[in-house]
Formats: structure tokens, sequence, C-alpha cells
């Protein structure tokens, strides 16, 4: 969202952040601003720390080492230099980089953490990485080295330290070090002092965040999925009653009652679908059994939605600071297993989408299935139409039920045995993020099948919503008369699915899809 052309601002308070706002920033580029009153609890954790110093009382995480290493003491002159080093030498990931929009998410999320006020630090850290996110100064983050417990403790600290002027980071579209990117917009490096390093690496806001970016897009692909689905359903001459309101109600789970709306209104006024006995007296359960495979997909969205919530407003490091009882305890808030599970299940109901879609798709070109001419193909033998778009399919279908093998049952001990069970919390988000990307193509050869159908059906009109959907693909692509590369196409369909536009398309003739 955007006023006078210029990104809008989302205020954090450490409470009410929400898939929207994070969006918004990550994506849309919206500016952070802490709300007020929010500083209050800062500071007065702030202040806590302090006297735990000054009484030289012995805490973890603030005037000893970590892991293993809790049972080492460190003197006050040596506060500032544990908790620089602590910086450097978990910045140990590798991999490819994480995109930019993910950093952006990470940064307002530890934000968000840091200002619930349990972590203990000054008010000049969480406004330094503020003030980084708000001049577009994104740290270069490997993707690799987290194993989700004690937080994302790798990728978070190379993030940490560009805030330090070191690393590296991206700005103004080049790759500068994070001193000369700090210099670039007037932005001061921190010197940390104790506490604040354990703080800005001890959390699980990068799964937290490739999760939400993951089922933001999710959610977009159920829209999605639903729309593609009722130009298949058309195409195949499908019976209209297994969508009928009164199935739903007789089995009244959210999710399908939501899709079997949506395929009415998609495919109201339609003359290509069918009553029972008129074609055929039942559909395949790819057709049929749409709201329910698709609504089941949704109802475990909603459910990491609500895990989601919580984790994005809470406080995830170690150890946490209550101002007003002036107690510092350790715990294991920063353990991933409250997300690693959550993002393991939003796999499974992602692939789950993109599964019955393939299906759809080999009942498109499948003659003895269709009705239609062999894989779609003009002129076939000579032409062999769609016929490979179902083995690309099928190939990232079976790609995602490996990818779908949950993550959060593994667990490798760490720091010589003192971290003895972790989440694996990132490597499910890691997983996640492709298996998105699959089903978003998945998707696409979907729709491409669907709309070269319609055009070979005879006589009929679809529903005011799949039409709309039809005319918005033959606005990009145009039919297969003859053979081609069918890789620009489906790359072209997936961008309009990213962006939002076949839903969108859709809604402009019924209106907005849930």
């Amino acid at each position: 969202m955007t006023t006078g052309g210029k990104p809008d601002t989302v205020f954090i308070d450490g409470q009410t952040l929400n898939l929207k706002m994070l969006v918004r920033v990550a994506r849309e580029r919206a500016r952070v601003q802490v709300a007020p009153q929010a500083w209050e609890r800062v500071k007065q954790a702030r202040a806590c720390v302090e006297s735990i110093i000054a009484k030289e009382r012995i805490v973890y995480g603030i005037n000893t080492g970590f892991g293993r290493f809790s049972e080492v003491m460190i003197d006050s002159p040596q506060l500032r230099v544990l908790q620089t080093n602590l910086i450097r030498s978990h910045a140990a990931g590798t991999g490819p980089l994480l995109n930019e929009e993910t950093v952006r998410a990470i940064m307002a999320l530890r934000a968000n953490a840091l200002i619930k006020g349990y972590s203990g630090v000054r008010p000049v850290v969480i406004e330094t990485l503020i003030n980084m996110l708000n001049a577009q100064i994104h740290p270069l983050v490997p993707s690799q080295g987290s194993v989700g417990a004690s937080g994302d403790l790798a990728p978070l600290a190379h993030l940490s330290l560009v805030l330090l002027g070191e690393g590296e980071a991206q700005c103004g579209g080049e790759v500068l070090t994070g001193k000369e990117a700090l210099d670039r917009c007037d932005i001061h490096p921190l010197e940390l002092e104790a506490k604040e390093g354990l703080a800005l690496i001890n959390g699980t806001q990068v799964m937290a965040a490739q999760g939400c970016l993951a089922l933001d897009r999710g959610m977009e692909l159920a829209r999605t999925a639903d729309a593609v689905a009722s130009l298949t359903i058309e195409a195949l001459r499908g019976i209209r009653d297994a969508f009928d309101e009164k199935i739903s109600m007789a089995r009244p789970y959210p999710g399908p009652g939501i899709v079997g709306r949506n395929l009415r209104r998609l495919l109201y006024g339609s003359t290509l679908t069918t009553s029972p006995g008129q074609l055929r007296v039942q559909d395949a359960y790819s057709v049929r059994c749409i709201p329910q495979v698709h609504g089941a997909s949704r109802d475990a969205m909603a459910f990491v939605g609500d895990m989601l919530q919580v984790e994005i407003n809470s406080a995830t490091d170690n150890p946490l600071i209550f101002a007003e009882a002036e107690d510092i305890i350790s715990g294991g808030n920063f353990h991933g297993q409250p997300l690693a599970l959550p993002l393991d299940f939003l796999a499974l109901a992602l692939a789950e989408l993109g599964s019955i879609s393939e299906r759809r798709t080999d009942r498109l070109l499948n003659p003895a299935q269709s009705g239609l001419p062999a894989f779609l193909a003009y002129q076939g033998g000579l032409n062999s139409g769609m016929m490979i778009l179902q083995y690309t399919a099928a190939a990232l279908v079976s790609e995602n039920k490996l990818l779908a093998s949950p993550a959060s049952v593994d667990s490798i001990p760490t720091s010589g045995g003192q971290e003895d069970h972790v989440s694996m919390g990132s490597v499910a988000a890691a997983k996640l993020e492709r298996i998105v990307d699959n089903i978003t193509r998945i998707l696409a050869i979907e729709l491409l099948c669907a709309a070269q159908a319609i055009d070979m059906v005879v006589g009929g009109r679809p529903g005011g919503g799949s039409h709309a959907v039809f005319q918005r693909l033959r606005k990009e692509v145009e039919p297969t008369f003859t053979d081609r590369s069918m890789s620009d196409d489906i790359h072209q369909v997936a961008q309009l699915i990213l962006r939002g536009e076949i839903s969108r398309a859709a809604a402009s003739a019924i209106g907005p899809l849930e």
C-alpha cells in the first residue's frame, strides 16, 4: 500500500503485528515505526540488565559465555567484547542468499520481538535496526546454517554484523560492506553492550519470516486453485451437484464450505457443467472432491496462520527480563518446535493442492477421460500438443512429495550436547518455499491445459467467473495450434499467479474470492 506515491508506515509494538502488515513491509517496502507507548517497556528491561551488572550478579547471557561455555564467567571490562565476538563467531552460514523480501521480513520481526521489552537491549539497538530497514539496507544472509533451536543463530548473526558496520549488504542496487552501507545512509554502527548480541541472534525470526511469506503466497494459491479448477470442471463437463451447499453443511468444516461457495460463484451461468446422468453419473475424485481437498488445505493454512500470529508477536530470545519483578529467567522460548511442526503441516497442505491439480491436468489430456482430442493437440500425431506438460507437472508433484517429508522429526545435538534437541524448523521453512514455487507452476500448467480444452469444447459457455479467468489468460498466451516450446508459457502464467492476477480476474466478474 502507498500514500502519495511513497510507502506507507507500519507501526509495531510487539503485540499487534499481523501477516498483512508484515507483507507490506517485506514486499511493498512500507516503512516501520515503533508505537511510542512501547518504548517504556524497553527502557525498563534495560535498566534491569544494568542493575544486574552493577550488582555483579552472575546471569547467563549477560556475564557468562554461551551454550557449553555458560559456566565461564566474564569480567565486566570484557562484556562488550563478549557480545561482539558472539555475533562474529556465529556468522557461519552458507548456501544461497535469502531474497530481499525475506530479509526485510526478518528485520521487521526481530525489531517487533525486541520492542516487547523482554530482551534487555537499549533503544538504540532497535532504532538502528529499523533505520537500516527503512533505508533499504538489506544484509546479505546465507540461507543455510540454522538448526532452529537457540533460534536461527547463524543467519541472524549475518544480519546483525551489518548493524556493527561489518558483513555485507545490498544498498541502492549495490553490494557494499556493512560500514559502507551505514555510512551512505548516515547510520552509526552499533557498539554492543551486555546482553545485546545474544538478544539479536536468539530467536526464530528467519523461519517465521519464511513461513509468513509462504503462507501469504499459499493463500493466494488456494484462491487461484479454485479459479483454475472451475475452468477444468467446465472443460470436462463436470457435474455441478458435487458443489451443492447442502453437502458442505452436512460436514461443516470451514474450508470446504469456502471452496464450495467459490466454485458455485465461479460457475454461475455456465452451460458447460452437467447434471448427474447427463453424461456420467459421477465425476472422478479430482473433480468431485475439489471442495474437500482444497478446503482441507485451507483449514490447515488457517491453523498455521494462528500459530504464526502468536509467534511474530512473541519474545523468543533467552534469557528473558521481567522488569516489574526485577527477574531474569533462562528458558527455551528460542526453540523452533512451535513453528517447525506447523511449517511441516503447511508444506503438506500446499503439496496437496499440487497433487490434485496434476490429476486434473492428466484428465484434461487423456482422451479416454476427457472426450477431447488426445493431449489437446490440433492435428494429433503431427503435433504432440500438451502431452509433456503433464510430465512436468508430475515431476514437480513428485519432488513435492519428497519436500513434504517432515523436517521436524529430525534432531542433531549441537554445542557439545548442551543443545541436545533441535527443531530443524529452518529446514522446514526452506523446503516450504520450494514447494510454493512448484505449486505455482503446477497450477500454471493446469490453467494452460484447461484454457486449451475450453477452446476445443463444442457449444456452451463458461460461467462468469471462470470465463474472466479464461480471458485473462488469453491476453498473455495464445492457443497452441502447432507445437511450440511451452516453457515460456508456463513461466508467464506462473508470474500471473504470483501477482494475484488470476484470482483478481475472477473477482472482477463475481467479486473477491474467499
